[in-house]
């Protein structure tokens, strides 16, 4: 079986020097290093060591995974782990998004991975997919594609085309930072479900709100929220570095009051159900 051949390191460094549109002067600079020994990495003239890898890589803020791959381009071992969420390692980092997600309750708040698949998520979140086709809701399930698909949440959002084109702006952007082709192909693939050429219209210079809203109609009325989204701090492990926590919240009393009712309304059906 043959397998595509990696890029020289020289080459995928030059790749994230541009990206970050640095000057091979200023990545030196930044990286304690000089132009030349960085023209001559990016050439092929010189071989770097494994900590230069190391130290150019954390000056151009590459991603974890991308590192390790930058660490094999060079004939280098991986440097950092890529742990599965079930690893007995992982225990703590569980437990605090459990904490996270139940603390938020009763608002929706969900953990995804760099590609926006749903890790875990909480029963506000759960109730805000109900009724949503088998084939949106995974596994896994993916935030991007239940929320622009057509036959997704789509169709309960009161403003529609400025969140649409808020969400594929912000996945533009992070398609351009990052490089990731998997990232590339979601955004190829939600983008591709409405009129093109609407990616960060929410964002045109208009005046606005402090936040853009996300109003989505409910049984209980419409729902206007607003997201934050979270991150742990100095990860090293690629898995624990690729995942965020977004958490909604209320824009004003009566979208939290109907949140609230929301979640009484389910308690009340588990209640009656369980007592069938």
């Amino acid at each position: 079986m043959e397998t595509a051949e990696l890029p020289g390191v020289g080459t995928l460094l030059r790749e994230w020097r541009q990206r970050r549109r640095l000057s091979q002067l200023q990545l030196a600079l930044d990286a304690g290093s000089s132009a030349r020994h960085v023209s001559c990495v990016e050439t092929g003239r010189a071989r770097p060591s494994r900590a230069m890898v190391l130290r150019l890589a954390g000056t151009l803020d590459v991603p974890l995974r991308e590192r390790n791959t930058l660490l094999l381009a060079a004939g280098y071992a991986p440097a950092f782990h890529e742990s599965g969420m079930d690893a007995a390692g992982m225990d703590a980092v569980r437990s605090a998004l459990d904490v996270m997600l139940g603390a938020h309750e009763p608002y929706p708040a969900v953990v995804v991975d760099r590609l926006w698949n749903v890790v875990s998520a909480n029963a506000a979140m759960r109730r805000l997919l109900t009724g949503l086709p088998p084939a949106l809701l995974g596994p896994p399930a993916n935030m991007y594609r239940t929320a622009l698909h057509p036959e997704g949440l789509l169709p309960r959002l009161v403003n529609a085309d400025e969140v649409r084109g808020h969400l594929l702006g912000r996945l533009l952007r992070q398609v351009r930072a990052s490089g990731d082709a998997g990232l590339r192909a979601l955004y190829d693939e939600v983008a591709a479900h409405g009129p093109p050429g609407t990616a960060d219209t929410a964002h045109d210079g208009a005046a606005g709100p402090v936040v853009l809203p996300v109003r989505l109609r409910s049984p209980r009325g419409e729902l206007a929220m607003f997201s934050t989204i979270a991150t742990f701090g100095a990860p090293a492990d690629v898995t624990l570095s690729e995942l965020a926590v977004e958490s909604f919240h209320p824009l004003d009393d009566a979208t939290a009051r109907r949140f609230a009712d929301l979640a009484a309304d389910a308690a009340d059906a588990a209640d009656a159900g369980g007592g069938r």
